[in-house]
């Protein structure tokens, strides 16, 4: 009997539409509801996305999954899956999160927050209309004794990569721990429409950081097996998911894989070379609207701008795409990326500076200290892409002013493994940075000591001064951290309904029981 090894997740929900995703131990036709569709193979694993159509408007479907005619989900005992479909009108509920290592570390990194959430949502709590998963969903450097048993058996861990992730069948394993250790976990991910987006610990801790970071990690005999695995299984695992249906039926790369005589793994790694290299205007950011609130996930790490010197966040047409996105007739505007775009001020600073100085402002002497500084202290936020922030803070400003703009801007992050909310100052329309992270995950206590520090004026002051010394222009915008921080494994719920916004932060205590650490309202501007 065929055999279901990861999923079901339920991935885009649009209108009338509902894409759930599973991967399975050989091939076969994969059913839910009345649609059924082939799997298709990757390097030796079996895949379906199971495209639904014609859902109604605020219905609310139990369904199963059946590979082959024979069902296989859900586990006995589990909660029905189901599909609820948004009805017109209704506002939203966006839950967050990011930073998920991988099981069997909760001694040093605590209980994990999304188990947490499921159970109660099992247990008839209101639920979201969407989960985002904003970067780490697992840990290709920092591998879990589960992994590290697999990897051990696989091949010599005295050769580098060592214990890290290897090629695309390491990968599929780690997708595999992360997404079945939990059994509520995994119905959770069956019953909430989900989406995702790559941070640093998806293919390895600072990826992209600088052009030195890149030529030295490409030097490297086994990186080329790494991002190419690493690449191609995120689009399988997590892109594919991303998109809507009509996103998906127009993307040349799926067409492929589904039209492939056999196995697909050529076509993906091929592709997956291809964005490594920005070869073919590779797109992972997306788009997505729910009702009047726009949901933007914006690339941070992947798309990057590193060579001859130049440095960006984002190339010219992806930043158009995201400027062109900023300005659409919305109510609230969600803009998501994996790294903080709003940092405590004096980090910010101090990340600007280190650009600047690494970029030659002071000599080649300091270019090389400022490299490697950047380099061990994780300098690489937008802050350290001073002119993609600045291109950015011009496009929400300019959209925050509109006498006919949104009636709130809600910048969402994970990342730095603690949570907190900044306010732009000054702005008709509120603008807000809400971070929520991490999910199971820790910050060792000497780095909590130095982000409290950094909260307060008494550091920006010197910061700010540093920052201009080196050439950094002033910011186009002004924020002040109001809420946090807090470092706990956490999860954020933001709520959009009659031209308000809210935000609900959510920890897990001991006993795996979430207890609310703060909310806020996101629809007021502070005066600084």
């Amino acid at each position: 009997m065929t055999q279901l090894l990861v999923g079901p997740l339920l991935r885009h929900v649009g209108p009338d539409t509902a894409a759930v995703w599973v991967e399975t131990d050989q091939p076969c036709d994969v059913r839910v509801l009345d649609t059924t569709t082939p799997t298709f193979t990757v390097h030796g694993h079996h895949y379906a996305l199971v495209q639904i159509e014609g859902l109604a408007p605020g219905s609310d479907t139990e369904y199963e999954v059946a590979l082959d005619d024979q069902t296989v989900w859900p586990k006995p005992g589990s909660p029905p899956s189901r599909i609820r479909m948004p009805a017109p009108g209704q506002g939203q509920r966006i839950s967050f999160g990011s930073c998920r290592v991988a099981p069997g570390v909760e001694k040093t990194h605590g209980p994990d927050v999304l188990g947490a959430y499921a159970r109660r949502l099992a247990g008839g709590h209101e639920w979201p209309d969407l989960l985002l998963m904003v970067g780490d969903q697992v840990y290709a450097d920092e591998t879990g004794p589960e992994m590290q048993e697999f990897i051990k058996a696989r091949r010599d861990t005295g050769e580098p990569p060592g214990l890290e992730i290897a090629d695309y069948e390491e990968y599929t394993r780690l997708y595999q721990l992360a997404w079945t250790d939990d059994d509520m976990v995994r119905w959770l991910l069956s019953t909430v429409p989900t989406l995702m987006i790559f941070d640093d610990h998806d293919i390895r801790d600072d990826w992209n950081t600088s052009e030195t970071w890149l030529r030295d990690i490409r030097a490297q005999p086994w990186w080329h097996e790494r991002i190419t695995g690493g690449l191609g299984s995120y689009w399988v695992y997590q892109h594919l998911g991303n998109m809507s249906a009509e996103k998906r039926s127009q993307d040349p790369v799926y067409r492929d894989v589904l039209d492939a005589d056999g196995d697909a793994g050529d076509i993906v790694d091929k592709f997956a070379e291809r964005a490594d290299e920005q070869a073919d205007g590779t797109r992972w950011s997306y788009a997505h609207d729910y009702g009047r609130t726009r949901l933007i996930v914006v690339d941070s790490r992947c798309g990057r701008v590193l060579r001859d010197g130049k440095r960006a966040m984002l190339d010219d047409d992806e930043l158009a795409w995201v400027q062109e996105q900023c300005r659409g007739d919305v109510d609230h505007l969600v803009v998501a990326t994996s790294l903080p775009y709003l940092l405590p001020a004096t980090i910010h600073h101090l990340e600007s500076f280190d650009e600047a100085i690494a970029g030659g402002a002071w000599g080649r002497r300091m270019a090389r200290l400022g490299e490697k500084i950047r380099q061990g202290a994780d300098l690489e936020h937008w802050a350290a892409f001073e002119r993609s922030f600045s291109a950015l803070a011009d496009t929400l400003l300019e959209v925050a002013r509109r006498d006919d703009g949104p009636q709130s801007i809600t910048l969402v992050s994970g990342d730095v493994h603690y949570s907190y909310l900044a306010r732009v100052a000054n702005t008709s329309t509120p603008i807000s940075q809400v971070v929520c992270s991490p999910m199971r995950n820790h910050l060792p206590m000497k780095y909590r000591m130095i982000q409290r520090a950094a909260y307060g004026r008494v550091t920006d002051v010197p910061a700010r001064a540093l920052a201009r010394l080196a050439g950094v222009p002033k910011t186009p915008m002004r924020w002040r951290l109001s809420h946090g921080p807090w470092f706990h494994n956490a999860v954020a719920t933001l709520h959009f309904e009659d031209g308000k916004a809210f935000v609900r932060w959510e920890a897990v205590d001991p006993d795996t029981e979430l207890y609310e650490i703060d909310h806020a309202s996101l629809s007021k501007t502070p005066r600084l």
